[in-house]
């Protein structure tokens, strides 16, 4: 029967630091005889002693095979299928006793592990198995000592980083460090937040990790993934304390890490995670402070708002020439477009459906284009100094009533290119015109307008038209009557201007 010696159930199963079969050969207490070596530093999790024809169906994968060959005495193709099987199990080695059954390993095994390249050596007859088993017990031991203090190491080293200038991006070099790999951060759709750090930074292909970034998304907010090849190993980790959590860490590693390796993404994921949150804090206070800077300077206040821009860790300045952007859209398109914007440290305050944008003057067309390639309706305010913001305020308000799905942005000059019509849409215009206009015939129609192009002289209007002026005298006494007021009120001048501009 398969005796498997409990201790390592118990102990080494929990275990992922190892110990390679090499460091086993060199304990020259030991004695061991190494046969046939192919991989030296596999690594070892498990010591099991058996005489079972197969074994292999008792085993998990690490273990090291110590036998005597008591039933294998007849063999001679059996071994073959006996190496394979145990390779198919995961096994790292063989130990096979000499002085015993054998004088030295027969030389059907030895061939059966050069062909399927498990390691074999030999346990001399003074060598118990025991002792063997307590040496690598022992081994590990130690690994785990290390490995613990190596844990600790790193973790006080990423504390030590947290309290640092930029303490996201010095966190994320500590791990990097500590993995000998790369770490990078993105948001959970994939965006840059904290480009590759790390002697490995070139082999972190994030655009492979968009699928991964899919299905954590259709998971949960505290899903996480990991990614494995040959090159290595990817952690996928979501930082954050608040749902939902906005930023991913990835972490490449090696294939195998160590306790230490794993103990480190550990305690950096929490550290990076009250980092987000204090940042999160940080930058709502802030933008509190931004949203009060931008009333006060749409108020008149510029003084004042420059002030509180100055609080920041890196203040903002107000342009010397600037134009207010009004944006409107709906709130998720608002939080996005704010923080974006505030990345490229341009002053910009919110509401619930607007935002407003302190532009300087020779970026507010680039800005403009911006919010709306974001899905928002924009108007685009006359440029002026710091001290007349509020009447770029108002004129972008009215560029934005003007704004639609088919012409998203509008900018107060061509407004003003279009005079007063340009305050007021189409059908409201044809609206008022219709009214205005509506009782008047073709030919007073005609009248009135050649009053107008005259500035009012009856004379030019009758050489036009080529009427008598006492004619054209009573046309427009007929065409006011129709009116709500004179021809000669400016008021209604102007109105029946407008009213002939907007008729089709």
């Amino acid at each position: 029967m398969s005796i498997l010696h409990s201790f390592w159930s118990a102990k080494c199963a929990k275990m992922s630091r190892v110990v390679a079969v090499t460091d086993v050969l060199e304990q020259k207490e030991l004695a061991l005889h190494p046969v046939h070596i192919p991989r030296p530093t596999v690594g070892i999790r498990w010591v099991a002693t058996s005489e079972l024809p197969d074994p292999a169906p008792f085993f998990e994968g690490g273990e090291v095979l110590l036998t005597t060959g008591l039933q294998t005495t007849e063999w001679r193709n059996e071994w073959q299928q006996y190496v394979d099987s145990l390779v198919d199990a995961g096994t790292v080695a063989i130990g096979m006793a000499t002085g015993l059954t054998y004088t030295r390993s027969p030389d059907e095994l030895v061939a059966a592990c050069r062909q399927a390249g498990l390691n074999l050596f030999e346990v001399p007859r003074r060598t118990p198995f025991v002792a063997v088993s307590h040496t690598i017990s022992r081994l590990l031991a130690e690994e785990e000592e290390a490995g613990a203090r190596e844990a600790l190491a790193v973790q006080r080293k990423l504390t030590a980083a947290a309290a640092k200038p930029n303490p996201a991006r010095t966190v994320s070099q500590v791990l990097a460090d500590a993995l000998g790999g790369a770490t990078a951060v993105l948001t959970t759709d994939g965006r840059v937040q904290l480009e590759p750090i790390g002697r490995r930074s070139g082999e972190l292909d994030l655009s492979e990790l968009a699928s991964e970034l899919r299905r954590m998304h259709l998971r949960g907010s505290r899903s996480a993934a990991t990614v494995t090849n040959p090159q290595g190993t990817t952690l996928l980790q979501p930082i954050g304390v608040s749902r939902p959590r906005s930023r991913v860490l990835v972490a490449l590693g090696p294939p195998r890490l160590t306790e230490a390796q794993r103990s480190a993404v550990t305690t950096a994921v929490a550290l990076l995670s009250l980092i987000a949150e204090q940042q999160q804090h940080s930058a709502a206070t802030y933008r509190r402070l931004r949203r009060r800077a931008v009333d006060l300077l749409v108020t008149g206040d510029g003084h004042t708002a420059e002030l509180l821009l100055q609080t920041e860790p890196t203040p903002r300045a107000l342009p010397t020439s600037l134009r207010l952007v009004l944006a409107a859209g709906p709130g998720p398109q608002i939080e996005d477009t704010v923080t974006a914007l505030e990345d490229r440290y341009i002053v910009v305050a919110e509401s619930d459906t607007q935002l407003c944008v302190v532009a300087p003057n020779t970026r507010a067309a680039e800005i403009a284009a911006y919010l709306a390639e974001a899905g928002m309706r924009v108007g685009t305010g006359s440029a002026v100094d710091a001290e007349h913001a509020s009447e770029s305020y108002r004129t972008a308000g009215l560029a934005l009533a003007q704004a639609s799905p088919t012409t998203p942005v509008v900018e107060w000059e061509h407004i003003l290119r279009q005079g007063p019509l340009g305050l007021i849409d189409t059908a409201s215009a044809q609206r008022f015109a219709a009214s205005f206009l509506g009782s008047l015939d073709p030919e007073q129609v005609e009248t009135l307008r050649c009053f107008l192009r005259h500035h009012g002289s009856r004379q030019k209007v009758a050489e036009e038209l080529g009427l008598h002026r006492n004619t054209v005298r009573n046309r427009l006494d007929a065409i006011a009557a129709e009116l709500p007021g004179p021809l000669d009120d400016p008021q209604i001048r102007a109105s029946a201007w407008i009213a002939l501009q907007a008729t089709p």
